[in-house]
C-alpha cells in the first residue's frame, strides 16, 4: 500500500462506518432519507429514529471507542508492551464491581453509571498505592503485578455478588451490563461522560510529541530530560478516565483497546504523533461498525463482548502472523 494513502485510510474508514452505522438497523434509513433528516427536512418516522435512537447510540459507539483504542495504545507505549490492554491496572475489573454492586442494591441506571466510574478510579488508585510502597523494585512491572492482583481481587468480588444477587431480576442484568452493550444508551449518557473521556483525551494528545522518548528505558528517557515518573503519571490518570468513563455506560467491552491500536500501527506506524489519532478514528469506527453487527444479525441483539471476542481474536491472530513484515 503507497504511504501516501495510509494516514486517509482512518477518516475514511470512520465516515463510511459512521455513515452505515447511521443508515442500517430494523428500520433501515436511505442515505438521501438520512440527509433529509439531517438538515430537518425528513419524515417524521425517519428522524426520530435518526435522533431519538440511532444518534445516541452511535455517538456513544464513536465516544467508547475511540477512548478504549486511544488508552490501548497509550498503555502499550507507557508498558512497552504490545499484550497491554487498558484493563491491565484493574479499571475495567474496579468498574465491573462497581456496577454490580449498584445493580444489587438496586440503584438507578444513573447511580450505576456512576458506581462504575468511582470503581475503576479507586481500583487504579489501589494499585497506584501499592506500586508507590514498593520502590525497590521495576516501577512498570510493579504496576502490572499489582494489577494483576487486584484484578483478580476484583473479579473474586463480581463473582460473590452474581451469587448472592436475585437469579431472576438481579442476575441477568449483572450478565448483560457484563457483557457490554449500547443499547440503553441515551444523549444524556453521552452528555454526562464526554467531558471525562475528554479530560482523559487531553494529556495523551498534549503529551504525544514526548511518548515515542517515554517508550525507551526510563534511564534514556530521563537523560534526554523528560520526568518519567511525573508523565508516566499523566498519561496513565488519563487512559484510567477515558476508560472508566468509557465503561460507565456501555459495561464491559474488550479487545478494542488491545487491538486496534496494533491496526493503527500497521497503518501509520509507531510515531505517536499519528498513532494516538489513528487509534481514535479507528476505534470509534471499529465499535460502532461492531453494533451494526449487533443488531441487525439476530432477532435478539447480540451483546457487544461476545462479538469483538469473536471478530477480535482471530483478527489478532492475523495481525500476528502478518507483523513482521508490516505493510509495504
Amino acid at each position: 500500500m503507497q504511504r501516501a494513502l495510509r494516514p486517509w485510510i482512518a477518516p475514511i474508514a470512520l465516515a463510511l462506518l459512521t455513515i452505515v452505522a447511521l443508515c442500517a438497523g430494523r428500520y433501515p434509513i436511505s442515505p438521501g432519507e438520512l440527509w433529509q433528516a439531517l438538515t430537518g427536512q425528513g419524515e417524521d418516522a425517519a428522524s426520530n429514529v435518526l435522533w431519538q435512537i440511532r444518534m445516541p447510540r452511535v455517538l456513544g459507539g464513536l465516544a467508547v471507542g475511540a477512548a478504549l483504542a486511544a488508552a490501548g495504545a497509550t498503555y502499550q507505549g507507557l508498558f512497552r508492551n504490545p499484550l497491554v490492554s487498558p484493563d491491565i491496572l484493574g479499571v475495567t475489573g474496579g468498574a465491573s464491581l462497581g456496577a454490580v454492586l449498584g445493580i444489587y442494591f438496586g440503584l438507578p441506571v444513573v447511580g450505576v453509571q456512576l458506581m462504575a466510574f468511582a470503581g475503576g478510579l479507586g481500583a487504579v488508585v489501589m494499585v497506584y498505592a501499592i506500586g508507590a510502597r514498593l520502590r525497590a523494585y521495576d516501577p512498570l512491572l510493579v504496576l502490572v503485578l499489582a494489577g494483576v492482583a487486584v484484578g483478580a481481587l476484583l473479579s473474586a468480588g463480581v463473582s460473590l455478588i452474581k451469587v448472592l444477587a436475585d437469579p431472576y431480576e438481579q442476575l441477568p442484568a449483572i450478565t448483560y451490563w457484563l457483557l457490554g452493550s449500547l443499547a440503553s444508551v441515551t444523549s444524556g449518557d453521552v452528555i454526562a461522560a464526554a467531558p471525562a473521556m475528554l479530560i482523559g483525551l487531553v494529556p495523551m494528545a498534549l503529551l504525544r510529541w514526548r511518548m515515542n522518548i517515554m517508550s525507551l528505558d526510563d534511564d534514556e528517557a530521563r537523560a534526554l530530560g523528560l520526568n518519567t515518573k511525573l508523565l508516566r503519571g499523566a498519561l496513565i490518570v488519563g487512559a484510567t478516565l477515558a476508560t472508566a468513563a468509557a465503561v460507565s455506560i456501555t459495561g464491559v467491552v474488550g479487545w478494542v483497546g488491545l487491538l486496534i491500536p496494533h491496526i493503527a500501527r500497521l497503518i501509520v506506524g509507531p510515531d505517536f504523533t499519528r498513532l494516538l489519532p489513528a487509534s481514535i478514528m479507528l476505534g470509534g469506527g471499529f465499535l460502532i461498525g461492531i453494533d451494526v453487527i449487533a443488531r441487525s444479525v439476530a432477532p435478539t441483539e447480540i451483546p457487544l463482548g461476545v462479538l469483538t471476542a469473536a471478530v477480535g481474536a482471530p483478527f489478532f491472530l492475523y495481525l500476528l502472523s502478518i507483523s513482521h513484515r508490516g505493510w509495504r
